[in-house]
């Protein structure tokens, strides 16, 4: 009791400096929570961040090694197949070589003789004039022929000409146009219109009638009566038309199809869809089906190697392969869960955050 006493003298004030505290923590009680509730943010911020960047860097470091694997397995095969056609190609340049070697050889030796060949262009010089000699007494007869025939047309002409104009000949008393008496001899005219017959008139000969004396034409004398009309029904009786009479006889034949199709036209069909087909094909192996087993079946790049099936699929994830987890149970964490997690429904070992 004494001691309580003596503290008492020695601390008068310690109840109000009690409450005072106490009213001053709890006026500052919010502002320190928004602060606490800040640390809390960015530390929790900095550990997401961090273990974000952590796994970003694990996924690179995976992606790059199995797209390393991938492109140098593409590379190989395609070494392979630049190497494959270089080997093509040297191939087909060989065998063109030799090919035109052997064409030549043979070409020299068999078919392309240097003294027969000089010996039929010689024979070939001599047919060449032989045929030039010919073609030009060819030419020039008909060009005689031409001649003539331009001849005898004018001539012709001044025939016609002549005995249109025989009237203008010349007679003992009156001298023509043709024969002036001015002239020492009468033109060429005269002598062929002496030559000719006068040209007789175009149309009927005129006769004389004996009753007038005058000159009439003939015409066609009038018919007495009118001409029967034509048949304009069918006559009676088992009749045809002369139409179809004709038609009957003169119709074309109508074999059976037996008759116009030939016995073979399938086999022979078939054939032709062969050979056509064989035509406009381009590749001729024909495709099997590798249920043959003619050959040792391919892999696939991407699924199988020489070391067995690649582990992929969803067979061979954790996730829906409960066969292939650890332990039936899930992870437990090792620290307090954090909120942001705990709604994506993950929960993460202490070997995998990284606190700063």
């Amino acid at each position: 009791m004494a001691t309580i006493v003596k503290l008492l003298r020695r601390t008068p004030n310690v109840m109000e400096q009690v409450f005072e505290r106490n009213a001053t923590a709890e006026e500052r009680r919010e502002e320190e929570f928004v602060a606490c509730v800040k640390i809390q943010a960015w530390f929790r911020a900095v550990r997401v961040r961090a273990y974000f960047k952590h796994l970003n860097r694990c996924a690179t470091i995976i992606q790059k090694v199995w797209r390393g694997h991938l492109g140098r397995a593409l590379f190989r095969i395609m070494i392979r197949n630049q190497v494959l056609i270089m080997r093509r190609n040297l191939y087909n340049a060989m065998a063109t070589r030799i090919q035109k070697i052997w064409r030549g050889y043979y070409t020299r030796k068999y078919i392309h003789n240097y003294y027969s060949r000089k010996q039929y262009l010689e024979g070939l010089v001599v047919k060449n004039e032989i045929v030039r000699q010919e073609l030009k007494e060819y030419r020039e007869q008909k060009e005689r022929e031409e001649e003539q025939i331009l001849q005898e047309s004018a001539r012709e002409k001044v025939l016609n000409e002549a005995r249109k104009n025989h009237y203008l000949i010349s007679t003992e008393v009156v001298p023509g146009i043709y024969n002036s008496p001015f002239k020492p001899y009468p033109d060429e005219m005269e002598y062929i219109l002496r030559t000719v017959q006068p040209q007789p008139p175009k149309g009927p000969k005129p006769k004389r009638d004996n009753r007038s004396g005058m000159m009439v034409s003939q015409s066609p004398p009038l018919p007495l009566i009118e001409p029967l009309p034509p048949i304009g029904q069918k006559p009676q009786g088992p009749f045809r038309s002369p139409e179809e009479v004709q038609k009957q006889r003169y119709k074309s034949l109508q074999p059976t199809l037996r008759v116009a199709t030939n016995f073979t036209s399938v086999e022979e069909a078939r054939e032709a869809m062969k050979s056509k087909e064989w035509i406009m094909r381009v590749n001729d192996n024909i495709f099997e089906p590798f249920t043959r087993r003619d050959r040792d079946y391919d892999p696939l790049l991407h699924t199988t190697s020489k070391y067995g099936h690649l582990p992929y699929g969803n067979q061979y994830f954790r996730e829906t392969n409960e066969s292939k987890h650890v332990t039936p149970q899930r992870f437990q964490p090792v620290v307090s869960p954090i909120p942001v997690f705990e709604k994506l429904n993950d929960t993460y070992s202490k070997g995998a955050e990284t606190v700063p």
